[in-house]
């Protein structure tokens, strides 16, 4: 069985359904490559998934060490190029609540952020431009 299904509805638009969920995604293509813009494009979803998978993966591994990140945030920002046409950078800036981290939490969180499964995936080409900002 798969693990997600994608159609290809029209109008640079795709849908793509997580099988075991039924849960579902809708892709445009961007406004300045001829679509309409109205919701995520796929480069827009490596931008996400790169920064969900930094926090997701934090938090995990916080866990498994005892402490909490809850109610940290990201910002997330692409930068496309061309010739050929990618994401040539994500800038991402990621802010920590007040939870009075240890220098040793905050390097472990950096370490595990830059090593989580789509930080190592992407080509290494694409720059991550990450800020971690602790309050």
């Amino acid at each position: 069985m798969p693990h997600f299904q994608i159609k290809y509805t029209g109008g640079l638009r795709t849908e793509a359904i997580h099988v075991p969920s039924q849960s579902k995604l809708i892709t445009d293509a961007p406004l300045d490559n001829m679509g309409k813009g109205e919701t995520f494009s796929p480069t827009d979803l490596l931008a996400v998934a790169l920064a969900t998978c930094m926090i997701t993966t934090m938090s995990i591994k916080a866990r498994k060490e005892g402490f909490d990140i809850e109610g940290t945030t990201a910002e997330v920002k692409k930068i496309m190029a061309s010739d050929p046409r990618r994401v040539a950078e994500v800038v991402i800036r990621i802010d920590f609540p007040p939870l009075n981290f240890t220098d040793e939490q905050k390097k472990f969180l950096e370490h595990t952020a830059h090593h989580c499964p789509v930080a190592v995936s992407i080509h290494p080409g694409l720059i991550q431009n990450v800020t971690f900002v602790y309050h």
